[in-house]
């Protein structure tokens, strides 16, 4: 979307969400039809939220866990943000000034909005409610915008600022640790028995930052990670989304066959496999990507080839 108002172009609005729905909803109603219409299949009995919500891509908020297909949430939150990206890029081209001021009041009110809901949802033992925590703040959009600002800025840093971008490329030598240390931090927050308002606060913003730092870290020629070439990558990357809607199906089936279900646990039954042992691990892990490797061929590959037919990338701008 950045290319096209980098080239004083606009951005064919049309052509962008067709792209977006070929690639994101087939594979998604897919694995949602099996949620409603499989039962049984399910990781927990009872649905995370009512269909209209998963329809409406919605199913993010008043959400809590331990529910079945609880982890659409965040792709939830990532359609939310491809439907209102484009208005707010179009916005920001006719006034450039809100270049800086729309990213500053996104992280600085995430920071304030997440304080408030923390103080305001206190635990009885101290620290912040968790079902509050997950409920308010983990999972819904308006406390996740500030992280997904980073991505935005370094991508129109690169296209609309490429002095910029050159010395940030020179300067990723330095910037790997610092970006660890945030992460490390980021995820020592969240530690403890007791979930503090100094975690709800600063753990996604830190986290996404140290990751921000990564990121520019592996684009830069400076740097080892950009020339490194890592067999099978590309094939993980292929299937990684269909692998994340089908995770927990897999998973679930994977207990029954070992008899290491919840349910089964507590009726006495032994698993044939331990649960912590590698062996599990693996097993999990191949069936898994077998899985995703199926919904991708069937269901996923055929869209994205209907994509590239019905809305090929290389028209995508307008003059």
């Amino acid at each position: 979307m950045l290319a096209p108002l980098a080239r004083e172009k606009s951005i064919k609005l049309g052509r962008f969400f067709a792209r977006r729905v070929l690639r994101i909803m087939p594979a998604y109603f897919a694995i949602l039809a099996v949620y409603f219409l499989l039962p049984s299949w399910r990781e927990y009995p009872d649905m995370a939220q009512p269909l209209w919500k998963f329809l409406l891509s919605v199913q993010n908020i008043a959400l809590h866990g331990g529910t079945a297909f609880s982890h659409a949430w965040s792709l939830a939150v990532e359609d939310q943000f491809y439907l209102c990206l484009p208005f707010i890029l179009l916005f920001v081209n006719r006034w450039p000034r809100a270049a800086i001021i729309i990213p500053c009041v996104i992280v600085f009110g995430g920071i304030a909005l997440r304080t408030f809901l923390a103080w305001k949802n206190p635990a009885i033992d101290g620290g912040v409610s968790f079902r509050a925590f997950q409920a308010w703040i983990y999972y819904p959009s308006w406390t996740r915008l500030d992280p997904l600002v980073f991505g935005v800025v370094l991508a129109a840093i690169e296209k609309f600022r490429p002095h910029w971008w050159k010395r940030l490329m020179d300067f990723a030598i330095w910037l790997w640790l610092p970006a660890l240390v945030l992460i490390s931090y980021g995820l020592y927050l969240g530690e403890g028995d007791n979930l503090t308002v100094a975690a709800c606060v600063w753990q996604f913003p830190l986290i996404a930052l140290g990751m921000a730092g990564l990121l520019i870290c592996a684009q830069s020629p400076r740097l080892i990670f950009r020339r490194i070439k890592i067999p099978g990558a590309a094939f993980i990357a292929s299937i990684a989304y269909s692998a994340y809607l089908i995770q927990k199906l897999v998973m679930h089936q994977v207990l029954q066959l070992l008899h290491a279900t919840p349910e089964a646990v507590q009726a006495g039954s032994t698993p044939i496999v331990a649960l912590t042992s590698v062996w599990a691990l693996v097993l999990v892990e191949v069936c898994v990507y077998a899985a995703a490797t199926l919904l991708f061929l069937a269901v996923e590959r055929p869209f994205l080839q209907l994509r590239k037919r019905l809305a090929p990338r290389k028209y995508a701008l307008q003059k």
